[in-house]
C-alpha cells in the first residue's frame, strides 16, 4: 500500500507540530507523498501565515510591510531553530520581497506559505521537494486542469520514491508559469490530485480533529465521530457548511476509488473517519451527519394555473441567471413557486430581480422573506428506515420550532428543512438528540 498524507495548517504551525508530523510519516514507509499547508494558528489569538502574507502584500506603507514581513520570517525561523535544521530561507525571502514589490498578484503572495513550509518539511524529512507550479495547472477560475496536470504529475511521481509537494497552488494553464491558487482550503484539493496521479491506495488527510463529526462542535458538546461516510454524504454535508474537508477535494480521488482517511495529528492512533465511494458497513445511526447554514431568503411567486404554463419555471430562473445569482432550492406547489437564495447575494439585486420576474411571468403576487436557516440531515441509513422525517418533525415540534420549508431528494440520502435563523442552534440540538443521544 502507498499513501498520500496531507497536513493542515494547525498540524504544521510550529516546531512541536513539525516533530509530530515527522514521527507520523517516519512511522509508516508507505507514506510516500506529503502535501503541506502553510503554518496555521499556534494558539487562539494567533494569525495564520497565509493571512500575514495577504497583509504584507496589501500593506499601504513600507513600515507596515516590513513589520508584517519580519513577523512572517520569524515564524519560519522559529521552526528552523526549534528543529535545529541546517537550512536558511534568507534567499527565498529576498526573492519573495522582490516579487511583492513587482506586484505579482495575491495568489503568488498567499502561495508562499505552502511553498516555504514545503521546503522546510522536505529538508527535515530528507524527501525530494517538487514545486507545485511545475506539476499542477489551474485555469483562470481556480479549477484543476486535468488534461495539462495529469500527464506531467503522473510521470514526475512515478520517478520519485518520496516527495513533498506544497498544497493550495499551481500555475496558470496558459504556459506563463504564473502562480495560481485554488480557493482557501485548496491544500485538500492538491492532496487529492497527488493521490490520483500517484496511484496510491489511501489519501490520509491530517488535521486537528479525530475525524468527521456528526454535528458542529460549536453547537453540540463533544459530538460523536462518523466512522465511515460515503463521498455523496460528505458532499451533502460539506455543501451545507461542514468544513473538515474542502468540498472539491473528493472529485479526483472519487473517480479512482481511492478512500480518504481523516486523521488527528495530535492523536495519531485514533482511527478517524474513512470516506469511501460505497460501503456495506451499516452506519452506527440512522443519520450520518447534520449540517446547516444561516442567512437565506425566499422569493415566493404566486400565480393561478402556473402549472399549466409551459416554461414558467424556466423563465423565472432565467431572471436569476441574468443577474448572476444561483439558487439553493425550489420548493413548489400547484400555484406557487419558491426560490431560495443567499440573502447577502440577493439583497443588492432584489428590486431588479423582482422587476424581472414581473416582466417574465406576470405573477399575481411575490412575497419575500429573509431570516431563514437551512439544515441538512444526511444519511445512507435513512433509505432503509421508516419514519425518519416524522422523527425530525416531532423533535422540532417538541421544542416549539416551526418548519418553514422541507425538501427531500429522490435519492433519499438527505432531508433539508428551513427554520428561522434564531432557531438554528436549537433545531440542530433537537435533531441530534433525537437520533444520536
Amino acid at each position: 500500500m502507498s499513501k498520500v498524507v496531507k497536513f493542515g495548517g494547525s498540524s504544521l504551525a510550529d516546531a512541536t507540530q513539525f516533530q509530530k508530523v515527522y514521527d507520523i510519516i517516519q512511522s509508516d514507509k508507505e507514506r510516500r507523498f506529503v502535501v503541506p499547508s502553510a503554518p496555521g494558528k499556534r494558539f487562539k489569538e494567533d494569525t495564520k501565515v497565509t493571512d500575514l502574507l495577504y497583509k504584507a502584500y496589501n500593506a499601504t506603507n513600507k513600515s507596515e510591510f516590513h513589520a508584517t514581513f519580519e513577523e512572517i520570517k520569524a515564524r519560519y525561523q522559529d521552526i528552523i531553530d526549534g528543529l535545529k535544521l541546517d537550512i536558511s530561507l534568507d534567499n527565498e525571502f529576498q526573492i519573495i520581497q522582490d516579487n511583492f514589490e513587482k506586484k505579482l498578484g495575491e495568489d503568488y503572495a498567499a502561495s508562499r506559505g505552502e511553498y516555504l513550509n514545503g521546503m522546510l518539511l522536505a529538508h527535515y524529512l530528507g524527501f525530494e521537494f517538487i514545486d507545485a507550479k511545475d506539476v499542477i495547472f489551474i485555469d483562470e477560475h481556480g479549477n484543476y486542469d486535468i488534461e495539462m496536470t495529469d500527464p506531467i504529475l503522473s510521470e514526475k511521481l512515478a520517478n520519485v520514491e518520496y516527495a513533498v509537494i506544497p498544497g493550495f497552488y499551481g500555475s496558470l494553464n496558459d504556459g506563463t508559469q504564473t502562480i495560481k491558487a485554488f480557493s482557501r482550503g485548496g491544500s485538500d484539493v492538491t492532496g487529492s490530485i497527488v493521490a490520483k496521479n500517484g496511484k496510491v491506495d489511501l489519501y490520509e488527510n491530517w488535521t486537528d480533529v479525530s475525524g468527521f463529526l456528526i454535528a458542529d462542535p460549536r453547537i453540540i458538546k463533544n459530538p460523536a465521530v462518523i466512522q465511515t461516510i460515503t463521498y455523496k454524504e460528505l458532499r451533502e454535508l460539506s455543501y451545507m457548511g461542514a468544513s473538515v474537508l474542502h468540498e472539491n477535494s473528493v472529485f479526483p480521488v472519487r473517480k479512482e476509488g481511492i478512500p480518504i482517511n481523516i486523521k488527528n495529528t495530535n492523536s495519531p492512533t485514533d482511527p478517524g473517519t474513512l470516506i469511501v465511494e460505497s460501503t456495506c458497513h451499516k452506519p452506527a445511526h440512522v443519520i450520518t451527519g447534520i449540517a446547516g447554514k444561516k442567512g437565506f431568503a425566499t422569493v415566493m411567486i404566486e400565480k393561478d394555473m402556473m402549472n399549466s404554463e409551459i416554461g414558467f419555471g424556466r423563465r423565472v430562473l432565467q431572471v436569476f441567471e441574468d443577474h448572476q445569482l444561483s439558487f439553493e432550492h425550489i420548493p413548489s406547489g400547484i400555484d406557487t413557486m419558491t426560490v431560495i437564495v443567499n440573502t447577502d447575494e440577493f439583497i443588492d439585486k432584489e428590486q431588479d430581480i423582482l422587476a424581472g420576474i414581473h416582466r417574465a411571468v406576470q405573477p399575481d403576487s411575490i412575497v419575500l422573506e429573509s431570516d431563514l436557516a437551512l439544515i441538512a440531515v444526511v444519511g445512507r441509513g435513512m433509505k432503509a428506515s421508516r419514519g425518519t422525517a416524522a422523527r425530525i418533525f416531532n423533535a422540532l415540534a417538541q421544542k416549539n420550532i416551526n418548519i418553514k420549508m422541507i425538501d427531500q431528494g429522490s435519492s433519499e440520502l438527505n432531508i433539508i428543512i428551513g427554520v428561522r435563523n434564531c432557531y438554528f442552534n436549537q433545531a440542530v440540538k433537537a435533531i441530534y438528540n433525537e437520533f444520536i443521544d
